[in-house]
């Protein structure tokens, strides 16, 4: 599919004003709660996390609906959620639920509601369209952005990054915005770099454009993409001094990874068949070079050709990537791709392998393995073994919060963009070629958490203007003679999705330096303290 028409433009950055060392120690996380809270919660994330990883060598099985495979689960497997299948998906088919979010799940049911994200454009997206467009050089084509911004300009490249954020905070497309991030990740092309002109473009229509349509189409699209040419250096290839870098990745990362068994005579040949593509600087347009092209016989596993033309040199590269996209091997990297992000950081081989089979069987459409995920045994017990990422936490924060488009909101969406970049998660900021890391591992840390919770309070709090707050006060509806162990429930039951324990309860309360059984708080600041607490905590953490 291809993307809607949206825009964008420039940002500004801002700081988030941080909690000092004792008062996040105080409050957060529900750590200074002591011994037994505290130190409970911690351990029964430990165990949901190890829960999950012995489902790894679980065989599951396929239903055919979503629906019916929730059904199937009976129980949940972590000790943190309770068997809840519509509080589950939500957590893992958006960034967060916006209260939105939860009523169009209990009105439409669990088919409805996926079949409507499976199709995003059935899906009314003003929101999404109208945050975007604050950002007018969103996607725009390298000949608007020479015209518009000055040479080795970052404005198109910021403008697209932050633009991918007011999407994420504010579509009610968010299983599309998901997929882009995924694919945005596995192949993947830095910003900002040094493709100042060329990766807006390439986010829109070979990620976006691509992203629940096959992956071939993507991989096709890819490989004649500026942005990709030139960020592995394909546009320094000649027929006499082959350059090997888009060639390689194209076998160990795009396609069908270093299992597959193949050698550096066949990385060689990989990256003779794409000699000759490259682009026109000033015009930002691919274009294939007959006479940079190398000829001669190649053979990559189970693709060879003679080879024997420069004329025909590009049919001859697209035949190797039709070949690469239909590979087992890489049937089975995309399906683990996806499976990593919506089941476990690490899939069973059984559910990697059902994946493969579908994502071969539909022609490597992208769509039908989402969708085979959700039809699957193995999502629905997978709750609670995920980890959200810096991203995933801070728009997360902002959806459950529901915060609203508002005048000048532009501004701190740019300050949101640079606290991400801060915390080493900004969309396309990754370094190397591989994309961001998707598995708890790379993301543990104390100094990485003290970020997140200080953005939680910043959000709670309304520390940003121009975004639509929500007074913390204002989050649950207050009943008469409630206590503030009740106004924690319910707060925690509309932030999290789930009702914490008791005794969660009652070290979120305690942390904020609150009693359980006294009036439930009015004023914003103690409504504040435990609001935060509930975001910082595992309950949130996980996903």
């Amino acid at each position: 599919m291809s993307d809607i028409d949206e825009r964008d433009a420039p940002d500004t950055q801002g700081p988030v004003r941080t909690s000092s060392r004792r008062g996040l120690f105080g409050l957060g996380a529900v750590l200074a709660v002591g011994a037994v809270a505290g130190d409970a919660l911690v351990g029964e994330a430990d165990a949901a996390e190890a829960a999950t990883a012995a489902t790894a060598a679980r065989k599951g099985r396929q239903y055919p609906t979503a629906s019916a495979a929730a059904k199937a689960v009976k129980r949940s497997r972590s000790s943190l959620f309770p068997h809840d299948p519509k509080a589950h998906l939500l957590r893992r088919a958006t960034f967060g639920p916006r209260p939105k979010d939860v009523a169009d799940l209990k009105r439409l049911g669990i088919d409805r509601w996926l079949e409507r994200q499976l199709h995003p454009r059935s899906i009314k997206d003003p929101r999404g369209a109208k945050a975007a467009a604050l950002f007018p050089l969103d996607g725009a084509k390298p000949g608007t952005i020479v015209k518009k911004t000055k040479r080795y300009s970052w404005d198109a490249m910021m403008a697209t990054a932050q633009a991918t954020l007011a999407r994420q905070v504010f579509s009610d497309r968010q299983l599309y915005e998901i997929v882009v991030d995924v694919f945005s990740d596995h192949l993947h092309v830095a910003i900002p770099g040094g493709q100042w002109h060329t990766t807006p473009s390439w986010i829109k229509d070979v990620i976006r454009g691509h992203a629940f349509g096959t992956y071939e189409g993507m991989l096709l699209a890819a490989m004649k993409h500026p942005a990709m040419l030139n960020y592995l250096s394909n546009d320094e290839s000649r027929r006499a001094d082959v350059n090997e870098n888009l060639g390689r990745e194209l076998l160990e990362l795009h396609t069908v990874g270093r299992g597959a068994g193949y050698t550096e005579a066949m990385v060689r040949s990989s990256a003779k068949i794409l000699s000759g593509r490259t682009w026109d600087y000033d015009t930002g347009k691919y274009y294939f070079n007959e006479p940079w092209h190398w000829t001669g016989r190649v053979k990559v596993l189970g693709f060879s050709h003679a080879n024997g033309s420069m004329y025909r040199g590009e049919q001859v590269g697209d035949a190797y990537l039709k070949y690469l996209a239909h590979h087992p091997a890489t049937a089975r990297n995309i399906a683990r791709r996806l499976a990593t992000r919506f089941v476990s950081d690490t899939p069973s081989a059984d559910l990697v392998n059902r994946l493969a089979h579908v994502y071969l069987r539909h022609g490597t459409s992208i769509t039908a393995v989402v969708d085979a995920i959700f039809k699957s045994s193995d999502f629905w017990s997978s709750v609670g073994g995920k980890m959200r990422r810096p991203l995933e936490d801070a728009v997360g924060a902002l959806r459950v919060l529901d915060v609203k488009r508002a005048s000048g909101m532009k501004t701190p969406l740019g300050w949101l963009y640079w606290n991400l970049n801060a915390q080493g998660h900004a969309p396309y900021a990754w370094g190397p070629p591989n994309g961001y890391p998707d598995v708890a591992a790379a993301w543990l840390g104390a100094g990485a958490m003290l970020q997140r919770w200080n953005l939680h309070r910043a959000f709670v709090n309304g520390w940003w203007p121009k975004l639509g707050w929500t007074k913390p006060s204002k989050l649950v509806k207050r009943t008469a003679g409630m206590t503030t162990l009740q106004w924690t429930r319910a707060a925690g039951k509309r932030l999290l999705g789930t009702t914490p324990s008791k005794k969660h309860l009652l070290a979120v309360v305690h942390g904020a330096g609150l009693t359980a059984g006294s009036p439930a708080p009015t004023d914003d600041w103690r409504c504040g303290k435990l609001a935060t607490l509930l975001l910082d905590s595992p309950y949130f953490q996980l996903r």
